[in-house]
């Protein structure tokens, strides 16, 4: 099996994302439109079956934009949503300083959550449980695309390459529309075959 985690494009930097509802920005669209028409130009290499992803805003936009090149079976799930940073989701950033001074999720507490949201630990705990279910779920997919949020694909990358997840500390890149190939063999093994690429976007 092989599952291809996509992040979304970029979205508006002057609000705090995490449960943000706001769309794409302008760059972001055009990205995610130069993704799909690689996705298309390489569909011998890709062969997406399925596609699932989040259903905040921005990642709903990024998948439908894929789709209307690659036209595979989507669904929405809330369980690919990025860190819940409760009353912060799509607050202005000066207005998030002003109403919450400091809080922001490197500076948080183990487990400590965001005001109306969820601790470092319950997000970690969530991705790693809701991955495997998602996993189980489409074991019959032979090619899996999951549109996701950077959070969710970093804590999967430390887990997969068995590195210590620390939120407090700058994790590892993840670029927006970026790919990461991972492959799952016949005894649930996994291994990344490529890492955070992104080939369309060179050019």
């Amino acid at each position: 099996m092989n599952v291809y985690l996509i992040r979304h494009g970029d979205d508006d930097e002057r609000y705090r994302g995490g449960w943000s509802q706001l769309p794409l920005i302008d760059v972001g669209i055009g990205k995610c439109k130069k993704l799909a028409n690689y996705l298309a130009e390489h569909s011998e290499e890709f062969k997406i079956d399925r596609i699932i992803s989040s259903d905040l805003k921005r990642t709903q936009m990024t998948s439908e934009i894929l789709n209307e090149k690659l036209n595979v079976e989507i669904k929405f799930d809330s369980r690919l949503r990025e860190n819940n940073n409760g009353e912060l989701a799509g607050m202005l950033n000066e207005e998030a300083v002003k109403k919450y001074p400091n809080v922001h999720f490197s500076g948080l507490g183990y487990d400590e959550p965001f005001p109306g949201g969820e601790s470092p630990r319950q997000f970690f705990e969530r991705v790693n449980r809701d991955f495997k279910d998602i996993i189980e779920e489409n074991k019959d997919v032979k090619n899996l695309m999951l549109v996701t949020h950077g959070g969710v694909i970093s804590i999967l990358r430390h887990i997969i390459n068995n590195v210590k997840w620390d939120h407090t500390t700058k994790g590892m890149k993840i670029s927006k529309t970026s790919i990461t190939k991972l492959v799952i063999d016949e005894n649930n093994n996994m291994h990344f075959e490529y890492e955070n690429i992104t080939p369309h976007l060179e050019n």
